[in-house]
Formats: C-alpha cells, structure tokens, sequence
C-alpha cells in the first residue's frame, strides 16, 4: 500500500477489547480506519461499529474479506479463535496485531511462526503485548542495560485484579494473567526463561471455592535471575500491577505511581486504578500507533510471532508447575529463526533445548 493512504483495518472481535481497539483507532490513532467490524454476535459487532463511521459489519472475517478491501487485522477473539483468523490474515500478506495469547498452545503457536515464515520475507504479525509500550517498563529495561547500577538480580512481580469473571479457571491465572509477566521477563532481563515453579499459599476466601489463588509463579532466567509474580485475582480493591528490580547496587520501583499521593489527617492514601484500561490506556494507545505506522511500511514494531511463541511455551510450562509442585524446566523446539532478528549467543543454547 501507498505510505500516504490510510491503513485499511478489520477488527475481529468486538467485545471489551476489540471495541476498545475501534474507539482507538477512530479517535486517538493517526494513519487508520476501521473498515470491519467482525463478531458473530450481531449485536455487539453494530455496537462497535457505531464507533467508525462507515465501517461495515460481518460474522466472520471471510465474509468480511469478501465484502471489503483490507490491508490489516486486529484480532481480538477469544485465544483459542485466534489461529482460524491468523491463517488467512498470513496467507493474503496482512498486516496482523493479535491479542495476546498468540494461540492457545505451544504447538499451535509454532505452526503459525513456520507459516509466517514460508509466506512472507519478513514478519507482519505482532502480538499484542502491550506493557512493552508502557513508560515504566521501558525505563527499567534503559536501566537494565545502562548498567548504572549493576547487574539485575531479581524481579519482583505484583499483578492484582479485583475480582474474576464467572468460570475462570486455575490456569488460566498463567494464560489470561501470568501470560503478560511471562512476555515481560524476557523484555526487562534480555534472557530466555528456562525454569519455572509454582507456590500456592493461604487460600483467599473471597475467590471462587475452586480456584486456589493467590499464587507465587517463580521464574529464572538463563543468567540465573529470579522473577517472583503474585498473581492475587479477587484482591478486591482495584487493579494493580507493580515491578520491583533488584539491582546490584540499588532497586527501582514502577507501578505505584498512577495517582497523586494525599497526605491529611495523619493518613496518606493514594488512588488505585479500577481496570487495565486506566493502568494501561496510554500503553495501549502507543502499541496501535507504532502498529499502524509499522504496518504501512511492511513490518511491525513490537513482539513478533515469535516472541508469541515462546511464551506459550513458558505458560505450559507454568500450568505443569502449577499442577506438580515440583521446579520445572523449559525447553523450545528451536533456536530463534533469523527471520526474527538476531538473539545473543547466552540465550542460544536455552532457546535450542539445551
């Protein structure tokens, strides 16, 4: 497509997220347009649409390619539709942002890395990992690699909902929740994660009877650094996803510092954002416009398929963990494709299965 012409894009999905991602690309994103609403819940897919003027709807994304010209897809389906959308977004050379998970299990995943990679000269899918575009998370990777204060021996993870939706299960605290952590790890330390194990404490008597949460996920990189996520779900208060970095010869804190801080009356309080939309809004909005300038030009700007990959191997991984109680290890089923960029030589022999 021509650089000067708008960014033609079908959004797949029209719940939370997928409407959320029309209101964006019409009111905030420069270079787009929603030219397709798709869900098959008619309802829901005229709802979103009302958001772009002009954008037609369908109940499934052939009906939709069929009925408009695209030039993109933002994927916004539940995970385990994700792959039905993916492979003839690869297959007609779109430009693909797809919510994370990239699909719901390892082997799926690296099927749709090997068919990226036999339909195309360079990569067009981006996952949506969107806490990569968050100013805090940037900062702290800037002071990983500094070294300003030595090197990075551990990070502490807190990742708190209020409450979960009806049927939520305990897996799905690593595919749903965890899965973001499992992305940013590798982000803030530059290595691969090749080990992970499972701590369950005291039960919170507020969450579902069958599901055990609050858990302690511990991850370690290949350099030996140990990532500790909380996932705590039914915390009740509000939505709240801090990091702690421990460094060498300090510690930086991010995540705390979304509202102003009021001291009176002999109490400080502060605000705690309500959702991931607050916490994350301006993420998200960076996501899609460097997506979109990206796509325009052939290629992405942020997690690839790959990067997808692997974190689907970790979170089975997690899940195994979750089940045994016992420190289990990581293995890929292949080293980082060049097609991908280069990896470094320490993370090589993890990412082959070594």
């Amino acid at each position: 497509m021509s650089t000067t012409e708008n960014l033609r894009v079908a959004v797949v999905g029209a719940g939370a997220m997928g409407s959320d991602h029309v209101r964006r690309i019409t009111s905030t994103i420069a270079g787009a347009d929603v030219v397709a609403v798709v869900d098959p819940d008619t309802g829901r897919a005229t709802a979103a649409a009302e958001k772009a003027p002009g954008a037609i709807t369908a109940a499934s994304f052939e009906d939709a390619l069929g009925a408009t010209d695209v030039d993109a897809v933002i994927v916004a389906t539940p995970g385990f539709l994700h792959e039905p959308v993916l492979v003839p977004a690869i297959e007609r050379g779109l430009a693909v942002l797809c919510e994370k998970p990239l699909t719901t299990s390892a082997e799926d995943s690296l099927r749709i890395v090997e068919l990226e990679q036999a339909s195309s000269e360079r990569p067009r899918i981006q996952v949506g990992f969107m806490r990569r575009f968050d100013k805090g998370y940037q900062e702290l990777r800037a002071l990983r690699e500094s070294g300003a204060n030595g090197a990075l021996l551990a990070l502490h993870h807190a990742h708190r909902n209020p409450t979960t939706p009806p049927n939520f299960s305990e897996s799905m605290l690593i595919h749903d929740s965890v899965i973001h952590e499992i992305d940013i790890i590798p982000f803030l330390t530059g290595e691969p994660i090749v080990a992970v194990e499972v701590k369950k404490p005291r039960r919170n008597s507020l969450a579902p009877v069958d599901l055990p949460e609050p858990q302690f996920v511990l991850f370690t990189t290949e350099s030996g650094t140990m990532a500790i996520v909380e996932i705590n779900v039914n915390a009740q208060f509000g939505y709240q996803v801090t990091t702690d970095a421990v460094f060498e010869s300090g510690v930086a804190y991010i995540g705390r510092e979304t509202t102003m801080n009021v001291v009176s009356a002999g109490v400080s309080g502060q605000g705690v954002t309500p959702s991931f939309v607050e916490r994350f809004g301006a993420a998200y909005d960076e996501e899609v416009q460097r997506w979109v300038d990206a796509a325009r030009t052939g290629g992405i700007d942020g997690p690839s398929a790959w990067d997808g990959y692997t974190a689907s191997v970790v979170a089975e991984v997690a899940v195994r963990a979750q089940q045994s109680g016992a420190l289990e290890h990581v293995t890929y089923a292949t080293a980082k494709p060049a097609f991908y960029g280069a990896t470094t030589d320490a993370a090589a022999s993890a990412l082959a299965g070594a």
